[in-house]
């Protein structure tokens, strides 16, 4: 399952009002819960608390562990309890998609690059924005058609939210993972992307397409044209 689509999962469970009345009181709590401690407070029978919350596991929301509440040990102890706590991921759906987190990191790098090089602030955000690439780039495999690694092109940019659309012997990013930072910060932003999609698509389709800097009413601002 892809982040966004696990993201959705996990928030649209919220939408029952059982289940979001357990995880609002095991995140509440500073030590785990049981299923017990859950359900009296919750005001319903055992095992109901037991479904939403397992549910709520399932889905990425909560963690668990099992301990002997009465503190003792070996025969006679009787069978350890599962406890809920808040799960330690984080879940946020943006449609369109977005990636200010991306975002984020690679500017990050570039301030730590700038603070201890003097690299000049440009320089450094295309550095870091091309190392992400690469990195989203990687790991190609035993794709030997110039078709089969277009297409795995075109996967991992639906994956990183740019939508692209084939027009021709153009791809079309008709969506930017950036777009409230790109509107504020333009030339900055697109620059960062250039930089970022360049890299990509060098690894992972060298000489197969070329990027380009083309802003565009609504769509990203560049585009990949097959070299071929």
């Amino acid at each position: 399952m892809q982040g966004d689509d696990r993201a959705m999962v996990g928030i649209s469970s919220l939408a029952d009002p059982v289940r979001r009345q357990l995880y609002r009181f095991v995140c509440s709590q500073a030590e785990p819960v049981s299923r017990d401690q859950a359900a009296e407070a919750v005001g319903v029978a055992r095992h109901q608390a037991k479904f939403h919350l397992d549910r709520l596991e399932a889905e990425g929301l909560l963690e668990s562990d099992y301990v002997r509440l009465t503190g003792r040990s070996g025969p006679g102890a009787g069978r350890p309890a599962k406890r809920y706590r808040r799960g330690g991921g984080e879940l946020s759906v943006t449609i369109p998609p977005r990636e200010y987190d991306l975002a984020g990191h690679i500017m990050a790098e570039a301030i730590s690059e700038h603070a201890s090089t003097a690299t000049p602030i440009a320089e450094a955000i295309a550095k870091a924005a091309a190392a992400h690439g690469r990195e989203i780039g990687a790991g190609r495999g035993d794709l030997d058609l110039a078709a089969d690694v277009l297409d795995r092109c075109l996967d991992l940019l639906v994956q990183h939210g740019y939508e692209p659309r084939q027009v021709g012997r153009k791809v079309l990013l008709t969506n930017c993972p950036f777009h409230s930072l790109a509107r504020s910060h333009t030339q900055l932003v697109c620059q960062m992307n250039h930089a970022l999609l360049d890299a990509f698509a060098q690894s992972l389709a060298p000489d197969l397409l070329e990027v380009r800097l083309e802003p565009g009413e609504e769509r990203c601002c560049v585009t990949d044209s097959d070299r071929s």
